[in-house]
């Protein structure tokens, strides 16, 4: 079962590692902050090792986003950011588990300080009939 673990944040300014850009990370020891990123990628070697980590990325500054809008007279684009928010899609995992209460047990590792995380089960395709 795939899923995807969205991480929604809003460091300022946008960076990567997320936590080093927010002020709810940085408020933390340093000594809490680097065992914490210690333990996230410790996470991320096993899942990748077992084969649950399928894939993964930070994306770039929402300002720099570029969003396509349908239309009836045609194509609309406009700058990003793409909402007016107070946190913005920040990067995403994708996992392939072998269960619902797995994702459910992993998806909280992700979530950092100044992060929302988002657990949604990627889609599955019907297969045509033949």
């Amino acid at each position: 079962m795939k899923y995807v673990i969205l991480i929604h944040s809003n460091p300022q300014p946008w960076g990567h590692p997320t936590a080093d850009f927010v002020a709810e990370a940085q408020a933390r020891p340093q000594e809490e902050r680097d065992a914490g990123g210690a333990a996230f990628d410790a996470m991320l070697e096993e899942l990748s090792r077992s084969g649950e980590l399928k894939g993964g990325e930070a994306l770039g500054d929402p300002a720099s986003a570029r969003l396509y809008r349908w239309s009836e007279s045609g194509t609309v684009a406009t700058d990003g950011p793409y909402a007016e928010s107070k946190e913005h899609l920040a990067g995403f995992f994708l996992i392939d588990v072998a269960s619902r209460e797995r994702a459910e047990e992993l998806a909280p590792n992700f979530a950092g300080p100044g992060d929302t995380v988002e657990l949604r089960p990627a889609y599955v395709w019907d297969e045509p009939e033949g």
